[in-house]
């Protein structure tokens, strides 16, 4: 970023305007993760189980947020 490049200040006071805080689209994905595998487990699905990982790790959400309390 170039001192009073005023492109540069704009991007910089938009990206500062982002509300903090949980994302709710993310966390829609961890919950829909989490009842599938939910369902996964109690049927023995061993092969969707191992889909659902593969679509987590895609997604950049680890196992662990939607395995456990499961």
């Amino acid at each position: 970023m170039v001192p009073g490049d005023s492109r540069a200040d704009a991007r910089s006071e938009r990206s500062e305007g982002l509300t903090p805080g949980p994302d709710p689209r993310r966390q829609s994905l961890v919950e829909s993760l989490r009842s599938r595998y939910r369902s996964a487990e109690e049927r023995g699905d061993a092969v969707a189980k191992q889909a659902l990982f593969k679509e987590a790790v895609y997604l950049g959400i680890q196992p662990g947020e939607f395995t456990l309390d499961s």
